[in-house]
């Protein structure tokens, strides 16, 4: 009878062992994902910014909107360029969309589509908008993801995340402007 007791304890411990290295694996792969959509987050901010920063260059804007854009997308792609990774970051952000929603209403739009590559730049930005809603929804989920599985009682207690730090959330005013979201006719 102890010979049976000592296998099925055996096939226990390497069943829980598998068990703890397919968690840890997985709580790896998310913590790629993370740093994965984080990187693609960044690059549509840059882009996002960009595009709102040749808008408001182009000439095709009131002169007031085009100077708030401006400094709205300069403040952003500074705060990127420092790599400020925190709240400076995402109020820089939220400016801006607050500086083109403000900028951006229906009667601005339909003038900026009727100037020459007014409508590319119009649809580059609305396009550049829609991807970093995007990117920062896959970049929470994957956080939210990433939380609830290190919450588990044997990720804490076996330590399966190492050392990595604890993933936060990134949070702004990402909405795109209404005109923008609004069919061109």
């Amino acid at each position: 009878m102890s010979w049976w007791w000592v296998v099925a304890a055996v096939v226990a411990i390497a069943l829980f062992g598998l068990y703890l290295s397919m968690t840890a694996g997985r709580l790896d792969a998310l913590h790629k994902r993370i740093d994965t959509s984080r990187l693609s987050l960044d690059a549509q901010l840059l882009r996002r910014s960009s595009v709102a920063l040749e808008l408001a260059t182009s000439g095709v804007l009131d002169p007031a909107g085009a100077i708030v854009v401006a400094e709205a997308a300069r403040d952003a792609r500074t705060a990127a360029d420092e790599d400020s990774s925190g709240t400076d970051r995402a109020d820089a952000e939220t400016a801006l969309t607050q500086a083109l929603s403000v900028t951006l209403d229906a009667e601005e739009v339909a003038e900026v589509r009727s100037a020459p590559g007014g409508s590319e730049l119009l649809a580059e930005l609305a396009a550049s908008a829609q991807r970093v809603q995007l990117s920062r929804r896959f970049l929470n989920d994957a956080v939210r993801a990433c939380a609830q599985l290190r919450r588990q009682r044997l990720v804490t207690t076996f330590r399966l995340a190492g050392h990595t730090a604890w993933p936060y959330p990134v949070e702004f005013d990402d909405t795109v402007p209404s005109a923008l979201a609004a069919p061109s006719s």
